[in-house]
């Protein structure tokens, strides 16, 4: 079993900065891919960024160029660095973990564990 934590979400304004962390534990603490996933009120979980053990990331398009997934390994945290929040980046973050590497967009059922999710609110 492999256990995830997430914390940092908040409510912010558009244009405002926040870091997601994940912490992580169980499972030997090296999964194959981890990624972000995010849930708004009426839609469906979309995955955000994934890396994999080779910190080799990939992103959905309309976060390129202003979110970062990273990890520290030496921590087991996985974090996801936000610059110029946009409302529409408001949801529920989940963080999660799989024993392989999917092809991107991951579908949710190749991630095996998950986080209860950490909520990001941006106002115009």
């Amino acid at each position: 079993q492999m256990q995830l934590q997430e914390s940092g979400g908040a409510s912010v304004q558009a244009g405002g900065t926040l870091r997601l962390s994940c912490r992580f534990s169980g499972h030997n603490n090296r999964p194959i891919c981890m990624a972000w996933f995010r849930q708004a009120p009426g839609k469906e979980r979309e995955p955000v960024a994934a890396i994999d053990r080779y910190d080799s990331t990939t992103y959905m398009n309309s976060v390129k160029g202003r979110f970062t997934i990273s990890k520290d390994s030496a921590k087991n945290t996985l974090y996801l660095q936000m610059n110029n929040l946009k409302p529409d980046d408001a949801a529920m973050y989940y963080c999660a973990a799989s024993p392989v590497n999917p092809p991107w967009p991951p579908e949710e059922g190749r991630f095996r564990y998950w986080g209860q999710g950490t909520q990001v609110t941006v106002s115009s």
